[in-house]
């Protein structure tokens, strides 16, 4: 039976090569929205070598003692995931998941040896994101929900503000937990005003389904909603596939904006941009807009995009030219940490298979255990998987590369840590206990000069 897992992540910071997750909580639902079996809520034991930013601790109010009090190693947390969490037929969901806290877990799974992809696609796997579909909703089919906008006019599609305005209980905002049940309850409002829009949505997911939509083979105008466009027109436009870009994504322009007007400009931001059909994009076909006065929602008339593109189609040449654009730009340089190197190339066939033993390995067998990798990333990474979680299965050798990498990680972080900690502590508004919390933490991890 297909199911959903509803899931959000509280971290130490914004950067998943970097940062690391202190909290997860989850539910499963069947595809009613209805729960399944009891909650996950999990906290995960931050290791000595991470200085967390004392912006997300303000927020979240979990404190690195809190998670070496009654957290769970790395190690043990990537284990729930792959065997409990992320199981086969399962819809992994949240908001805005795919692009914050999806990352997370695929380095969390790479830090400790499982494959970093196959847990959202593998066996009939999938994986879904209200935000896009939230802000769809909020474009076209706004009725019967109370939408917040900021003090300064300006729309905002917050979790915390959407459930509030419409009478969700969500009193710990920034909890994972109460954030999961949270998405669940905007989920069961949005497939109550608007199942027709839900359903459709759910079905982009699928990346098939995407290309049918939007593909280059049969070029058509559609409708896109993308937290890169502008609140003014509530995030969303008419946008048409251009060209091919990296990675199996496509170049698209948005027929707001005269293709004549911005050839003569430096940036093509936020006009052109990579579409990405394996990440759940909220589209829909142009005929979405006849209806409920689409077209005035976004502030856009068919005339305008029938022009708009006329002129696009027009001038190949510039298209020719942004092709020629996202072609050249160059890829990130390799990481120089192999923590954050995930992305740098895939591991070989072999390693592929000698890093399956490695989860179900404890301390004496880790001791024991002298893998010959062809991937120069794997070695660091082993030691840093065995100190973080086996720190008994070290070897001197081992141990004195681990304190290096520990303590120049520490140092590079020390400077950023302690501006951060006392413009918290500045603040009124923060509670004194977390200031002193992370104190006392980076009093018991930092390197003595």
């Amino acid at each position: 039976m297909k199911t959903l897992f509803f899931y959000d992540l509280e971290t130490t910071g914004l950067n998943p090569r970097a940062d690391r997750v202190m909290q997860f909580a989850g539910q499963r639902t069947d595809l009613d929205l209805q729960p399944i079996g009891e909650p996950y809520n999990i906290l995960v034991k931050l290791s000595d070598d991470i200085l967390p930013s004392p912006y997300a601790i303000r927020v979240t109010g979990i404190t690195p003692q809190a998670t070496l009090a009654d957290g769970i190693k790395e190690s043990d947390f990537a284990r729930i995931l792959i065997s409990e969490v992320f199981t086969p037929d399962t819809v992994s969901a949240g908001f805005n998941n795919i692009r914050f806290d999806d990352e997370f877990i695929r380095h969390l799974l790479w830090r400790n040896f499982y494959d970093a992809y196959e847990w959202s696609w593998k066996e009939d796997r999938s994986r879904w994101d209200l935000l896009d579909l939230v802000r769809l909703m909020r474009a076209l089919r706004p009725e019967g929900v109370n939408w917040p906008v900021r003090p300064d006019g300006k729309e905002t599609n917050s979790l915390a503000e959407i459930t509030v305005l419409n009478g969700i209980e969500h009193a710990n905002a920034h909890d994972a937990l109460a954030d999961v049940n949270a998405a669940i309850d905007v989920a069961r409002i949005i497939r109550g005003r608007q199942p027709q829009l839900y359903d459709y949505i759910f079905k982009m997911r699928d990346k098939r389904e995407v290309l049918r939509l939007v593909n280059l083979e049969d070029k058509r105008p559609f409708v896109y909603a993308s937290g890169r466009y502008s609140s003014e027109h509530h995030k969303t436009t008419v946008a048409f596939p251009l060209t091919a870009g990296k990675n199996g994504n496509i170049i698209v322009y948005d027929l707001r904006y005269d293709p004549e007007e911005v050839m003569q400009r430096e940036s093509f931001y936020p006009v052109v941009k990579e579409f990405a059909p394996n990440r759940c994009p909220a589209i829909a076909p142009t005929n979405v807009l006849d209806a409920s006065e689409g077209w005035s929602k976004i502030n856009l008339t068919r005339e305008q995009i029938e022009s708009n593109l006329a002129k696009l189609l027009a001038h190949p040449e510039f298209t020719e030219q942004i092709r020629t654009y996202f072609e050249s730009r160059p890829d990130f340089p390799p990481a120089p940490d192999p923590e954050s190197a995930l992305y740098d190339s895939f591991l070989g066939d072999r390693d592929r298979k000698t890093i399956t033993a490695i989860p179900g390995k404890d301390a004496n067998a880790l001791a024991d255990f002298h893998p010959v990798f062809d991937d120069p990333r794997l070695p660091a990474l082993l030691t840093h998987y065995k100190a973080r979680n086996f720190p008994s299965s070290l070897s001197e050798t081992e141990q004195a590369e681990w304190d290096k990498y520990r303590l120049e990680r520490l140092r590079a972080a020390t400077p950023g840590f302690l501006a951060d900690l006392e413009t918290v502590a500045r603040d009124k508004s923060t509670d004194p206990f977390i200031v002193e919390e992370l104190r006392l933490y980076y009093e018991s991890v930092a390197p003595l000069e």
